[in-house]
């Protein structure tokens, strides 16, 4: 799928959607269109590269019994 793209030298092009993560942490991605619209990179929300799944809450799995 087909992505367009707003360059930060202000042009426009398209990219696969599978190149868009690597060109964003490049630093090379200004904006991105997405279908509820025009997503600004360092403004809006975007997808980050790592996504932190620690749980932080209390531990509530019973422990074995011996």
């Amino acid at each position: 799928m087909l992505v367009q793209v707003k360059w930060t030298n202000n042009r426009y092009d398209y990219v696969n959607d599978f190149m868009l993560r690597s060109l964003i942490e490049a630093g090379v991605v200004a904006r991105f269109l997405r279908s509820s619209g025009w997503v600004t990179v360092g403004v809006d929300p975007v997808r980050t590269a790592t996504p932190n799944r620690e749980y932080r809450g209390s531990e509530r799995r019973s422990t074995p019994s011996l």
